[in-house]
């Protein structure tokens, strides 16, 4: 163990903090060990120079991860494979003939109306596995005691459950995102994909060097709560019957037990903070209800508004591929019917090496991730317009 001696820092701290001498630069490599990956030569006992330093204590870093994403698991079945969704047009109305009865007319009651009844069918699958291998016989040398050991094994169980939830949040991630990248792509009326910014400035007459920029909304309380009542006008609207926010042009409706709202954090936390903080009905400005997700497709390398509200995909047009990237992504409101994971299976099959005295773990993942164009889906994001 290297001991160093520090008297001297310590005391120039002293004067510091009790207001003797000025701030100082302090060698603080002196003080915090920040750890190394294996031991060396010097690692020696400080009395005969030949005796190694043994561990005192062993921390494992075993803590569990439950992720964070919106909840948009469905069911699990065991036989069959194709998910089937049945849709009945609404039947157009006829005139009743009750109240145009005519003397000697027949009305022939025996006239067949067929349904207009259309089925989806999805039927695709991903998959994955992480494999692992444990050992116990060469690894016991490395620790003390029985317990340590079932430390370690259980740290590496723990390994393998937080590295498939991370795979499996990230496949959620982007079930939403293929979602929003149809939606945009979809869109040409506005009304399904909706830039907020550009209503914002439209709705307040803002124009030329006037308007409000999307590197400046999510701070601005004015366009807040203009966002904040767009949302919440949205959510209400989603609940009657209309063929206006889904792709299909289906008749569907929303009600708000089955309506999801997912917004990125630094629109949430910033109309929080902006909206509610100063306000005393709170509950007249603040967002509804909603999950939180603290980027979309990923954080990139600063958790930067422009990295955390982008996507950078590519989605399927027919037989061919389309790219598509959009910034400024502020959250999403959908059906609980739009999109999910369904059919979700996972396991473990094991197997033993007896020659070479190991076991292997292989960690399976089978699931479903599908969207159906035909249900409810609603995109709000900031963009510029050309020239701001």
């Amino acid at each position: 163990m290297e001991v160093k001696q520090i008297f001297e820092l310590v005391n120039g701290i002293t004067g510091e903090i009790t207001g003797k001498t000025d701030l100082v630069k302090e060698d603080l490599s002196n003080i915090v060990d920040v750890g190394k990956e294996l031991f060396t030569a010097s690692d020696v006992d400080n009395y005969v120079k030949s005796l190694v330093n043994r561990i005192g204590k062993t921390i494992f870093v075993n803590r569990k991860y439950s992720g964070k994403v919106p909840s948009v698991v469905m069911d699990s079945w065991e036989f069959g494979s194709v998910l089937q969704k049945i849709n009945a047009d609404l039947p157009q109305a006829t005139e009743n003939e009750s109240w145009e009865l005519v003397d000697g007319t027949s009305y022939d009651p025996n006239i067949f109306y067929k349904p207009t009844v259309s089925a989806k069918f999805f039927n695709s699958k991903v998959t994955f596995e992480v494999p692992l291998s444990f050992t116990e016989r060469q690894v016991k040398e490395s620790f003390n005691t029985a317990s340590e050991l079932n430390a370690f094994i259980s740290m590496l169980y723990n390994a393998v459950e937080k590295s498939m939830t991370v795979k499996i949040d990230s496949l959620v991630m982007r079930t939403i995102n293929n979602m929003i990248a149809n939606t945009f792509d979809g869109d040409a009326t506005g009304v399904r994909a909706v830039n907020l910014l550009k209503a914002y400035n439209t709705a307040m007459g803002l124009s030329d060097t006037n308007v409000l920029t999307s590197d400046k909304a999510i701070t601005n309380k004015d366009f807040l709560r203009y966002a904040s009542m767009q949302i919440a006008l949205y959510a209400d609207r989603l609940g009657t019957m209309s063929t206006l926010f889904n792709a299909g042009g289906k008749e569907r409706f929303t009600p708000k037990d089955m309506l999801h709202i997912v917004l990125l954090s630094d629109f949430a936390e910033g109309a929080k903070i902006y909206l509610e903080s100063d306000t005393f009905n709170k509950e007249l400005v603040k967002l509804p209800t909603a999950e939180t997700v603290p980027y979309w497709q990923g954080s990139g390398k600063s958790y930067s508004f422009a990295d955390v509200s982008k996507i950078n995909v590519q989605i399927a047009k027919g037989n061919t591929k389309k790219d598509v990237t959009l910034s400024g992504i502020l959250g999403v409101m959908f059906d609980r019917d739009a999109l999910g994971v369904c059919n979700l299976d996972r396991r473990v099959t094991t197997n033993y090496n007896p020659k070479a005295e190991f076991f292997s773990n292989w960690y399976k993942f089978d699931a479903g991730y599908f969207n159906d164009l035909n249900e409810n889906f609603v995109l709000f994001y900031v963009a510029d317009e050309p020239g701001a």
